[in-house]
């Protein structure tokens, strides 16, 4: 009696167990009829206790199975012969006919005698865990979105802005007019553009407009017939021929003589080209990027370019910010061409010390994101260690920091100590020759406190180099 009641007692407890348990757990006879079905199995699949009693695990739909279809009986299932599944990542589909990610075990259930007497299942949802990892895939797309876009590297606003106007210059054929300064990534805007369009399959032919002179860009964009000039010994297809189906793109767009500026307003308006030599038109299916860095505007209002075709190729304007304007890109422009240096190299360098990072910071970049890339590749040269220093970067921006030293504080008031740094005191006594009294004239304090800084970053009070 005692022993039964016992009984009664185990299998209560277990059974409460199972229902407490969060992950699903059902059991299966040994016709593969649903037996059993804790709460937990409700709530992951939107079916009830009495929804599920008697009916087949078919009833869950699961994208994966031992067998390919999921068998009418226990006795054809896969199961009979491996006795158990390994953990596996699948979906069920919900009551309400979505799909619910889980990961799902099975194992035989046999009695004293090694008969089968039905299956245990149990599900863990999934749901909570994918739709995380969902969103850190969308974060990290969006990131990579937010700092780059092709070849670009920018998270200020000007350049998500860029972003924006080359996706929706993408999406269309207009022509695309890109202004900036020299320097800033005109082509590689019209290769974003290009290559994030309908066209990509198709060519992406570029021409120099400033690099030759009138008769030889004519040719180069039009093509010739053989005879046509001295030295013209076959026929030849332009530029824009070649590029049929694609892009071309017009750099320096603002050097175009009057007389270019004129068949290629006929090439804008009618698809059509002639080659030189010969009155055959021919038709051509291509879209234009052009690129400046003048003011075409001005150029108009001086007579030197034609209304009608600036109109023509600003019909989709795009005007890139110099790196001044985005010295937040900066840091990220700087760990960019680090890391494919490092690539390229085989070097190990991390970082820019915080001299040099200040240094790249305060500099107005001129020539701005190919003058910075230039500057890290003259640091590699000189970089034997794991961070670049101020003296490896080019003269020109070492002296504007140390320009920015050389500022005077005020008469009779002594310069603050608190924004020189080591690598600072380094780069101006190696300047001045480990010369003191010239290192604190500089920094705009005293003698003493120079002495004191060197103290305080065991500094050599002499020269390495005089040793």
């Amino acid at each position: 009696m005692v022993a039964k009641e016992n009984s009664i007692l185990n299998r209560r407890f277990v059974q409460q167990v199972v229902d407490c348990m969060a992950e699903g757990v059902f059991t299966l006879d040994e016709n593969g009829r649903i037996t059993s079905w804790n709460p937990a199995m409700g709530k992951i699949t939107g079916y009830g206790t009495e929804e599920a009693l008697g009916k087949t695990c078919d009833l869950l739909q699961f994208s994966r199975c031992i067998n390919k279809v999921c068998p009418t009986g226990l006795k054809e299932c896969g199961l009979m012969k491996r006795g158990k599944t390994e953990a596996k990542e699948c979906h069920l589909r919900h009551r309400d006919g979505h799909d619910v990610p889980v990961i799902k075990n099975a194992r035989l259930v046999r009695d004293e005698r090694g008969r089968v007497i039905g299956v245990v299942e149990t599900l863990t949802d999934l749901s909570e865990l994918s739709e995380a990892r969902r969103k850190a895939e969308e974060a990290a797309r969006r990131l990579g979105e937010v700092f780059t876009f092709g070849n670009f590297i920018g998270k200020s606003r000007v350049m998500q802005d860029v972003f924006i106007a080359i996706r929706a210059a993408a999406a269309s054929d207009a022509a695309v007019l890109i202004q900036g300064e020299s320097g800033t990534g005109k082509e590689l805007v019209a290769g974003a553009i290009h290559h994030n369009s309908g066209r990509a399959g198709k060519p992406l032919v570029t021409v120099n407009c400033s690099a030759l002179s009138e008769s030889l860009l004519e040719t180069e964009l039009f093509g010739h017939v053989r005879g046509a000039f001295t030295g013209a010994l076959r026929d030849r297809k332009g530029r824009f021929e070649e590029a049929d189906g694609g892009t071309v793109f017009l750099d320096e767009v603002g050097e175009l003589s009057p007389f270019i500026q004129v068949k290629l307003l006929r090439v804008l308006q009618e698809r059509e080209i002639e080659r030189v030599g010969e009155s055959v038109r021919r038709k051509v299916d291509i879209r234009i990027l052009a690129a400046t860095h003048q003011d075409l505007h001005a150029r108009v209002q001086q007579g030197l370019f034609r209304e009608d075709l600036f109109y023509r190729l600003k019909v989709f304007p795009i005007h890139l910010p110099p790196l001044r304007e985005r010295r937040e890109d900066i840091p990220l422009l700087l760990n960019h061409f680090v890391a494919r240096l490092n690539q390229k190299t085989g070097k190990r360098v991390r970082d820019l010390t915080e001299s040099a990072m200040r240094a790249c910071l305060d500099h107005p970049w001129p020539g701005n994101v190919r003058e910075l890339e230039n500057a890290v590749e003259h640091a590699f040269v000189l970089c034997s260690g794991d961070h670049i220093e101020l003296d490896q970067l080019p003269r020109e921006i070492r002296e504007g920091n140390v320009s920015l030293a050389k500022r005077p504080h005020g008469p009779g008031r002594q310069g603050s100590t608190k924004a020189v740094t080591a690598d600072t005191l380094n780069a101006l006594l190696r300047d001045c020759d480990w010369n003191k009294a010239e290192v604190a004239r500089r920094l705009g304090i005293s003698r003493t406190a120079v002495w004191k800084l060197m103290k305080k970053w065991n500094i050599p009070l002499q020269s390495p180099e005089a040793d």
